[in-house]
């Protein structure tokens, strides 16, 4: 996570990062400590600087972990036990990781069962703070108090888009400021504010941290001397925009006006070293992929053999729309029936009649994609971004969406923001939700972002959230 999007988090958020990294280093520690009273197993002493650098590391990898199975997802719904099972494996993944780093440790290595006992300290330090925090909302204390500046249809998407407390985790909503031309069907269900005194007066008043500006006819409309004194002392202005873009990590392209897009940051990739080491990049990583899942791959072919036929293909090509518009083949395990397309193209849907019985679990654990390295490979593909589409979707998507071709201005990929955030799309109503996501993307395209889709993506797959 970059650090400007570590300034974005609320204080709480910001506080459970940092206080659980302490009890992820304070368990390696502890461990050590209990070790030298009971003496479970003997081991050369270490110095003090070395056993701190490796409490940092083991919480390092506890911490990457947690990243990578949904546990820093702010709105992740998953019961308490839901959170145990997670953590459970969470600590299991990075006891491995820090066995296999282990042995650099030359010397001063540490016993395989000190780190036992040091990731079995950090499941119930760490699952006793998730209970006992999360149960009184101790983090509450970090929210921003809004005031949102409109009524009308765009103040109207926070209340229907962000309407559940997981939603507004980092912020809560004072009330919606009634504006001229605002559209009166807007707000129904939230507080609505006819402002007699000044908006300075009042922000100040009702401790006021940020205003959104979301009023339906801003010209001539907009309190700009106010807006600016408000900025001069402390708070915080944002375009309805910007607040849904951080809020939800998608951008409301049905809000979209081209002077926003022109003046915002993004949308164009400035930095010609990471244009250049693209393909390197991504060849490096296809190429471990290979072998890490080469084994997988070759008892699909055997299971899709044995269950359909030795007669039956295995894989399929279709046609898809790439970089620019381009369009390639792109190369997946076969998951549907022959005929799947007898009466011509139409999208995959949720528990598609189509699909093979092998083919249920090769999607739910996206082991169809893994032929995709070979694209990758060559060049038609990167690991992460926009899903590539068929070109008979993409003419009537680009007729009916706004900004939908602008998702061929990055390589597609084999996942992306948009199947992270809204993992299942069969209509059009779901293809706009995932262009959302998508132009997130590319206006944020980072190497960082993509290590952070590529280490969410193992949530996915190991809890069998794929297609």
């Amino acid at each position: 996570m970059s650090s400007s999007k570590f300034r974005d988090l609320s204080a709480g958020t910001k506080s459970l990062i940092i206080i659980e990294q302490i009890l992820f280093a304070g368990a390696l520690l502890l461990a050590v400590h209990l070790n030298g009273i009971y003496q479970v197993v003997d081991f050369q002493v270490i110095p003090d600087s070395f056993l701190l650098l490796y409490a940092v590391i083991f919480a390092l990898l506890n911490q990457l972990s947690a990243l990578a199975l949904g546990l820093y997802n702010s709105k992740l719904r998953e019961s308490f036990r839901g959170i145990f099972r997670r953590m459970l494996m969470c600590v299991s993944v990075a006891f491995c990781a820090a066995t296999l780093i282990n042995p650099f440790y030359g010397a001063y290595l540490l016993p395989i069962e000190l780190l036992a006992i040091a990731s079995s300290l950090s499941v119930f330090l760490i699952s006793s703070f998730r209970y006992f925090t999360f149960k009184i909302d101790f983090f509450g204390f970090g929210k921003r108090n809004i005031l949102v500046l409109g009524s009308g249809k765009r103040a109207s998407i926070i209340e229907r888009r962000m309407r559940r407390d997981v939603d507004r985790q980092d912020f809560t909503v004072h009330g919606f400021v009634i504006m001229d031309g605002d559209a009166p069907d807007g707000i129904q269900r939230e507080t609505r504010i006819n402002l007699d005194e000044s908006l300075v007066e009042y922000t100040l008043a009702h401790n006021i941290d940020e205003i959104v500006v979301a009023n339906d006819e801003r010209r001539n409309n907009l309190p700009v001397d106010e807006l600016f004194a408000c900025k001069i002392r402390g708070i915080e202005i944002i375009d309805i925009l910007d607040f849904i873009e951080r809020e939800t990590g998608q951008i409301a392209v049905n809000l979209i006006y081209p002077s926003w897009v022109i003046y915002s940051n993004g949308f164009a990739s400035n930095n010609h070293l990471r244009n250049t080491l693209d393909w390197i990049f991504n060849a490096v990583m296809a190429f471990v992929l290979l072998l890490i899942t080469w084994p997988v791959m070759l008892i699909t072919v055997l299971i899709m053999k044995i269950t359909e036929g030795f007669d039956a293909p295995i894989f399929y090509k279709q046609e898809r729309v790439g970089l620019d518009g381009e369009p390639f083949n792109i190369i997946k395990f076969r998951s549907m029936r022959l005929d799947a397309e007898k009466h011509g193209a139409q999208m995959a849907s949720e528990n598609d009649s189509r699909v093979t019985k092998i083919g249920l679990y090769l999607r739910k654990y996206r082991i169809d994609e893994l032929p995709q390295i070979w694209n990758v490979l060559h060049g038609d593909m990167g690991f992460v971004g926009p899903r590539p589409e068929r070109p008979q979707f993409v003419q009537s998507l680009i007729k009916n969406l706004p900004y939908y071709n602008e998702r061929h201005n990055v390589k597609p990929g084999l996942t992306g923001w948009a199947q992270l955030k809204y993992p299942y799309g069969a209509t059009e109503a779901d293809s706009l939700e995932k262009l959302k996501y998508d132009l997130y993307y590319i206006k944020h395209r980072s190497f960082l972002l993509d290590l952070l889709i590529l280490i969410r993506t193992v949530e996915i797959v190991l809890f069998g959230k794929g297609r």
